[in-house]
């Protein structure tokens, strides 16, 4: 048996945090506002992770009401929801996420960024996609103001 999920988040920038995608610190001005080290990355991947189990989404298992996730590494949250499927007799067998920012420009980063989700989900590199895109100068992202990220999950029974 196969299912699929998909996941989406965003966050504003700030000022005053490192900026965070996909276990990484990328060098930028501003970094991203969350409860958690605000990954969007990592917490659009963990949304597809458990909507392709049905197991609910990110707020339901690490909710920004419970001190526990007061700056969480998001790369630990994507551990757990992969654990959490596991658990439910899947595995992860495959992500493709679609990063959407105007700046900083992602390039450089993706092979670490890929890196640090596969070894988060125990995939290999070769298992997960990253994109980065921008949105042309549309809307809060194009702006300049934030971070969009949609994410695709496999699931494969165990």
């Amino acid at each position: 048996m196969t299912r699929t999920g998909i996941g989406y988040d965003s966050h504003r920038f700030v000022e005053g945090r490192p900026l965070v995608l996909g276990g990484q610190v990328i060098p930028h001005t501003h970094g991203l506002a969350g409860h958690s080290d605000a990954d969007a990355v990592a917490h659009a991947l963990t949304d597809a992770i458990l909507g392709a189990a049905a197991a609910g989404d990110i707020g339901t298992h690490f909710p920004d009401t419970d001190s526990r996730w007061k700056g969480a590494d998001s790369i630990d949250l994507l551990r757990r929801a992969a654990a959490l499927v596991r658990e439910r007799g899947f595995r992860v067998a495959q992500a493709d996420i679609t990063v959407i920012l105007e700046r900083p420009r992602l390039g450089p980063f993706v092979p670490a960024i890929r890196a640090a989700l596969a070894a988060a989900l125990d995939l290999t590199v070769d298992d997960v996609s990253v994109k980065a895109k921008t949105n042309e100068g549309m809307g809060f992202v194009g702006r300049g103001e934030g971070v969009a990220t949609i994410a695709v999950a496999t699931l494969e029974a165990r």
